[in-house]
């Protein structure tokens, strides 16, 4: 379970179990060599949580890039991770995808389905999160985002009827522990361990990814 550490009496840093944001974000650098970059972070104002970044209308409060240069600013050295955070420890956790790792991007309700029917078929699986927006974010090897749409219309399923994407170059998730405004922490559905350091190819996943997206779709237009 997630747990908070004050730095002042309005302000909280997330940890995991135990760990302060420097040492899990060099953590991630140092033992799974992803690349990292710190963020947004939450601000008390007394009455609520904003956003670093001042906007009333953050659509991400605490967990986007602070510059436009962030793909530039991401580093897989545990020292370099540590000085990013030493300027501000209660920035968000940033991942580039298309790097170490892309991710596949589905509703958690189908995520959750997806998850407990590949665990009993044994197919290998890497880390998974699950955001405060109600989505779950498996983790692929690289190149997924170029074969999706293909694989997915192999399983005779039109892509755009799915709530499933494919987050690859340019873009980034947030990782444990990091809070999204109010609405609650990045989780790990399945932590990062030695067992799952070697990550699965999209096609390893995506028929049961492509299945529980289209039980979820079917679900939601028959309520």
């Amino acid at each position: 379970m997630n747990k908070t550490i004050g730095v002042t009496e309005a302000v909280q840093i997330p940890t995991q179990r135990g760990e302060q944001l420097p040492d899990i974000a060099a953590r991630y650098a140092e033992d799974r060599h992803w690349d990292v970059f710190a963020g947004a972070w939450l601000e008390d104002n007394g009455r609520s949580l904003r956003c670093s970044c001042g906007a009333a209308d953050c659509a991400a409060p605490g967990a986007h890039p602070v510059a436009a240069d962030w793909a530039g600013q991401a580093s897989g050295s545990g020292p370099a991770v540590r000085r990013m955070w030493a300027k501000e420890p209660r920035a968000s956790i940033l991942l580039p995808t298309g790097r170490s790792f892309e991710a596949l991007d589905v509703p958690e309700t189908a995520g959750c389905l997806a998850l407990a029917r590949m665990e009993r078929m044994d197919v290998p699986l890497g880390p998974v999160t699950r955001t405060p927006g109600r989505r779950m974010l498996f983790l692929v090897l690289p190149g997924a985002g170029a074969k999706v749409h293909s694989l997915i219309r192999g399983l005779g399923r039109q892509p755009a009827t799915l709530d499933l994407i494919c987050r690859g170059e340019g873009e980034y998730i947030a990782a444990p522990p990091t809070r999204i405004g109010a609405h609650g922490a990045v989780q790990w559905a399945r932590r990062p361990t030695s067992a799952n350091r070697w990550l699965p190819d999209a096609e390893e996943l995506i028929s049961q990814l492509a299945y529980a997206c289209s039980r979820d779709g079917s679900a939601g237009r028959a309520r």
